[in-house]
């Protein structure tokens, strides 16, 4: 139960850089949906990466190194 992000890259190889779609889904409330971009090749690309290492990214629960270093240390 709880509140719940779930981050989105999206690349455009003409361009070059990502749009991060951020889906806010609330247990209490409306959800939301908001866009950040352009993200640069470089750092969108080593979010993609980090999320690829872990076997379970949507895994709210998981603990491997990948959510620690993509949640810089806070998980719930």
């Amino acid at each position: 139960m709880g509140d719940e992000y779930i981050e989105s890259y999206y690349f455009r190889k003409r361009c070059e850089v990502y749009t991060a779609e951020i889906y806010y889904d609330r247990f209490l409330g409306e959800d939301n949906v908001s866009l950040r971009g352009p993200v640069t090749k470089s750092e969108g690309g080593a979010k993609v990466e980090l999320i690829q290492q872990c076997f379970e990214p949507s895994d709210k629960k998981c603990r491997c190194k990948a959510h620690l270093l993509y949640f810089q240390g806070c998980l719930d």
